[in-house]
């Protein structure tokens, strides 16, 4: 099985699982990892086509279900029983889905404001209908029209340097198929929407309060998804880097809790 990138570090505490969002990378979590190590122990993760992972033709390999058993799979080969996970935007769509699928191997679960991850049918169905085209625009287009796109970090407002200086030079290594295929089969899959209400895992959502569009869905979660707790932070999608002080001592007390 073609696994994506993962790193993994020291730490003072037990694995953590941490899946960044589309057009991202692990520099999506520089600003966090010191404080993060001081209560576990971080592997991070790259998704196909991004940062250093590979970017496969084949489009099973961008499903999220393939990411739930390539993350478990990574648990396997580290030789971990159990983990905690952290998805930011289209990542905590796929570390919900996981910790939906493996409960007994999740200890607990902190996400981050996605969209991805409670989109009703119609949107999904938006991208799976135009998977080919999608995939055409990109790899024809390249890094170009990659840059173009409206969540690309080139055009964020409140990362602070160096953070997004970072978050950019890995955006020079994104590969245009994979961005492609990302669209079509990972978001065009990634909803859990209609599973939440099955969690059994310890959940935080740390909620950018900037991001009006995902309150909606913040309002969704609460409603449906059993032990699910709320912190808000003044941020908009970029949570854990335009709040990373608030960011970093909500994620922090909520492990050592679990």
């Amino acid at each position: 099985m073609l696994l994506p990138y993962f790193e993994q570090f020291e730490g003072n505490g037990p694995a953590l699982l941490m899946v960044h969002g589309f057009l991202s990378s692990r520099a999506q979590w520089l600003a966090n990892l010191d404080a993060l190590r001081q209560v576990c122990s971080p592997v991070v993760i790259e998704l196909f086509g991004h940062g250093r992972a590979a970017s496969p033709t084949d489009s099973a390999c961008y499903q999220p279900d393939y990411y739930v058993a390539a993350f478990d799979l990574i648990r396997q080969q580290l030789g971990i029983e159990s983990w905690s996970v952290l998805g930011y935007s289209l990542g905590a769509a796929l570390t919900l889905r996981y910790s939906l699928t493996h409960p007994g191997h999740t200890h607990a679960q902190v996400f981050t404001n996605s969209t991805s991850a409670f989109a009703e049918p119609a949107v999904t169905a938006h991208f799976r209908k135009n998977a080919q085209q999608l995939i055409r625009q990109y790899e024809t287009g390249g890094l170009d029209a990659i840059n173009a796109i409206a969540v690309h970090p080139r055009h964020a407002k409140r990362i602070p340097e160096p953070w997004k200086a970072q978050l950019l030079a890995d955006c020079q290594q994104l590969s245009p198929g994979g961005v492609g295929r990302t669209l079509a089969h990972t978001n065009g899959n990634a909803s859990v929407r209609d599973l939440i209400k099955n969690n059994q895992v310890p959940t935080l959502l740390v909620q950018g309060t900037r991001e009006a569009r995902f309150e909606p869905f913040r309002d969704y979660a609460e409603a449906t998804m059993p032990n699910l707790e709320i912190v808000t932070v003044d941020a908009g999608h970029a949570v854990n880097l335009e709040a990373i002080d608030g960011f970093n001592t909500a994620v922090t007390d909520f492990l050592r809790r679990h």
